[in-house]
């Protein structure tokens, strides 16, 4: 791959000023892939493992999985991860092709890309759809709020409005808060995780539920923002997090349900970047150890 290594998590928060992973948004244009080892050959949507190129699917801007930098470069653990997995692994080209998370495993079923590389939890719902590699990562559900807000707890967000990303565990993190307050919680879901949190700094919501690494780029960059403390359902594990989880999961790349032997041949790959320190590597660039 032409470029180098992404920046690690002190470049990453010294390159973006506040407010600059909202304005990533509007940096990818297009319908077709971007960036990524990619070459000439077959499109990788529905060629088999030796196709050229395999297109990824994934929602971007979602920092610090998948985002660009200032540069305009795609950039991001999960592409890190790709490079390893799909280039040095596996020898193929890869390019990821932008795609709302809501709709997104309709796509892959469609045949628009190969597989969805887009910090997504494994659960059973999904499951019943497509076909997941070897979790990858784990993440937890946690609410961010203002530090000068009237949320300390909770039980405090009852009668309140919360931030969602559409389609996403934190959307179901938070309906479930909605059933436990029978009711008694507004649930504002946005195309982007970036609405959730301009409203969340507009006041327009009081927390905003979503994964805790990228809500923890976010608050490292905003004064004022923190995650809601207290126990969780994570407090037992020798690796919680000091703030509140709602939920424990884990990441994985969704593939179609017919294609049993490519994602053989990546969950070697995964295991393999794993045994070699690679997988190590690429994530104390982006988290802390």
């Amino acid at each position: 791959m032409s470029r180098g290594r992404a920046p690690n998590r002190r470049q990453y928060l010294t390159a973006l000023g506040a407010g600059a992973a909202v304005a990533l948004a509007g940096c990818m244009g297009g319908n077709g892939g971007d960036d990524g080892n990619s070459e000439d050959g077959d499109d990788g949507a529905n060629g088999d493992a030796g196709s050229e190129t395999v297109v990824i699917g994934s929602d971007i801007p979602y920092a610090p999985f998948e985002y660009r930098n200032e540069a305009g470069e795609l950039v991001g653990f999960d592409v890190e991860i790709a490079e390893a997995v799909f280039g040095d692994q596996l020898g193929l080209g890869y390019e990821f092709e932008e795609t709302g998370f809501d709709g997104i495993i309709a796509s892959l079923n469609n045949a628009n890309f190969r597989v969805i590389m887009s910090a997504m939890t494994i659960n059973e719902t999904r499951a019943e759809q497509v076909d997941f590699s070897d979790p990858y990562f784990t993440a937890y559900q946690t609410v961010l709020t203002l530090d000068d807000g009237e949320i300390a707890e909770l039980e405090d967000l009852q009668g309140e409005a919360v931030g969602v990303q559409r389609g996403t565990t934190g959307e179901a993190a938070a309906e479930e808060l909605q059933s436990d307050f029978e009711g008694d919680l507004e649930i504002q879901s946005y195309d982007q995780i970036n609405g959730a949190f301009d409203a969340l700094l507009n006041n327009q919501v009081s927390a905003v539920i979503n994964d805790n690494t990228v809500s923890g780029e976010f608050a490292a960059e905003n004064d004022g923002v923190a995650f809601l403390e207290g126990d969780g359902v994570a407090a037992d594990r020798e690796d919680a997090p000091e703030y509140l989880t709602l939920t424990i999961e884990e990441y994985g790349i969704a593939f179609r349900q017919d294609d049993d032997e490519f994602r053989e041949e990546v969950n070697g790959a995964l295991a393999a970047i794993r045994e070699s320190g690679t997988y190590d590597e690429i994530y104390d660039e982006y988290f802390e150890a």
